[in-house]
């Protein structure tokens, strides 16, 4: 099984810190710098998993960008990630305390994710059966062309296809039908609790995934401490508790527990298992410092 990883690739400057934040002040805190992007995430964990992976991403011609690229290969990520020449690679900061994290982002070189590369990677990609997108390229413009490119090259070549919604407030200044537009037809649609509510209004998740068939053959919606709903165009739900470990850090779990998941099911694992693969490989990412697996 090979799976394609489409999206961002960027630095995540990790700020972990306890409490409230002191505005105007000083809060303590342990700072690092590393690999980071929710697609680059997802890939990372895929291979950790055991899953063969291409990452399609963009970075900037800078030092940044080969660091980046250098820690995915070391993670067994095959990398076909275009260096712009004078762009700078994205940049994201992360507030992160032991159950929630805020994002002050900066998408640099991540919104020239170029149509052309996206198709040429996709209809090149060895064995690869299955393409996964990060929300990110659709809702943004500058990389939203990208992201559609890689749906339709995907739908070409037979793959299946899922797509991780990425994150609620940018999908709320889209608009949830736009976003459910470029979407619709996808076999698996990822989405957390909050991106759940702004696709389907206020309601239980198991009501938001059973709106959210009539776009996409498959929804999970991840539902952090609380486990995850599945719901599918045969009107059966399934559903699965997370598991209870000591939690240092959520930044990456989500794209953690889309790997395990796509792993399993990509297998040919019933929902039910996939979930349950989701949901070990998330709770696995909480218990570090970081949104990658360590080298």
């Amino acid at each position: 099984m090979t799976v394609l990883v489409v999206g961002d690739l960027v630095t995540d400057v990790l700020v972990t810190h306890a409490g409230t934040l002191a505005v105007g002040s000083d809060t303590p805190a342990r700072i690092t710098v590393g690999g980071g992007g929710q697609a680059a995430n997802t890939a990372a964990w895929l291979a950790r998993a055991g899953a063969g992976v291409t990452l399609v991403a963009a970075v900037g011609g800078d030092h940044a960008g080969r660091e980046r690229i250098a820690e995915l290969v070391a993670l067994g990520v095959r990398c076909t990630v275009r260096a712009h020449a004078g762009a700078v690679t994205g940049s994201v900061v992360v507030l992160s305390s032991a159950h929630e994290r805020t994002m002050i982002t900066d998408r640099g070189a991540a919104l020239l994710l170029d149509p052309a590369d996206v198709t040429a990677a996709v209809k090149a990609a060895p064995g690869a059966t299955h393409l996964h997108l990060s929300g990110y390229p659709l809702l943004h413009a500058g990389s939203r062309a990208a992201g559609r490119a890689a749906l339709a090259a995907a739908a070409e070549r037979g793959l299946t296809t899922s797509v991780d919604v990425a994150s609620a407030e940018p999908l709320r200044r889209l608009g949830a039908e736009a976003f459910l537009d470029l979407v619709r037809g996808t076999d698996l649609l990822l989405c957390n609790s909050d991106e759940a509510e702004v696709l389907a209004g206020p309601g239980t998740a198991r009501e938001q995934a059973a709106h959210l068939t009539a776009y996409a053959r498959n929804v999970v919606v991840k539902l952090g401490s609380d486990g995850a709903v599945w719901g599918g165009r045969d009107g059966v739900m399934r559903s699965i508790a997370a598991a209870h470990v000591p939690a240092l850090d959520p930044t990456g779990a989500g794209d953690a527990f889309a790997a395990g998941l796509l792993t399993s099911w990509c297998s040919g694992a019933e929902p039910d298992a996939a979930l349950a693969a989701g949901a070990a490989l998330g709770a696995a990412a909480v218990q570090i410092l970081g949104a990658r697996p360590a080298l």
